[in-house]
């Protein structure tokens, strides 16, 4: 069954120089949670921001944060978002030879645990994991870079999510990531999204809460 419908802005489309402008009109929003990316340069071709940023972010974010980690070792690094007071933390199938023990090491730190995948990664690759998970990511552009296009095909691994998680009798949400927008948006809500992770369409608005609330209207 499916929850609410939350919005998590991704901070990665954030101005950076005016960073905590930004992140008090997510405050003042109805954006449920606050998306982080971590990227090493290795597991996708970028590097975004590292833990000193961070700290600063999670001081000023009143949401709870929703931190993806698109790093080679994820496990490394599960004490230092725990530090940031990060309530899911998001690692990709992809990136963990031994998946289950870091999604158990994850919920052991307190946190909620998240899988993610990959555009061209199938669904089916969760099926022994899936009543382990609090939520799958799935990404709808190659992830690494904001203002991507979004990959219709996402749509059809929603509903895919969708039948696996209710057949299993899994209670995860369904998160999608990657050109998300009023127009995508809908179509996901349609398919079966829990969760709507968006850059650019909140943080180049014109008015970034009401882009938030009107993301948050979807039906």
């Amino acid at each position: 069954m499916k929850s609410e419908l939350k919005i998590s802005p991704s901070l990665l489309s954030a101005n950076f120089a005016n960073l905590k402008e930004d992140i008090e009109k997510i405050n003042h929003s109805d954006a449920d949670w606050l998306h982080i990316d971590i990227m090493d340069g290795v597991f996708v071709p970028n590097i975004s921001v590292g833990f000193p940023v961070l700290k600063y972010v999670a001081e000023l974010s009143e949401k709870p944060l929703d931190v993806h980690l698109m790093i080679v070792q994820p496990e490394k690094f599960i004490r230092e978002v725990k530090e940031l007071g990060t309530m899911m933390m998001n690692v990709h199938y992809e990136a963990c030879t031994h998946l289950h023990r870091v999604v158990q090491q994850i919920k052991d730190a307190g946190m909620r645990a998240g899988v993610t995948l990959n555009p061209s990664t199938p669904v089916s690759m969760l099926t022994d994991i899936i009543s382990d998970v609090d939520m799958v990511l799935l990404m709808s552009v190659n992830p690494g870079f904001g203002g991507q296009k979004f990959i219709p095909h996402t749509l059809t691994k929603v509903r895919e999510l969708r039948e696996l998680i209710d057949r299993s009798g899994s209670q995860a949400l369904i998160e999608v990531d990657g050109g998300v927008n009023l127009e995508t948006g809908s179509q996901l809500v349609e398919a079966g999204a829990d969760v709507l992770v968006a850059g650019n369409a909140v943080f180049k608005a014109p008015d970034m809460v009401d882009m938030i609330r009107r993301l948050k209207e979807l039906k």
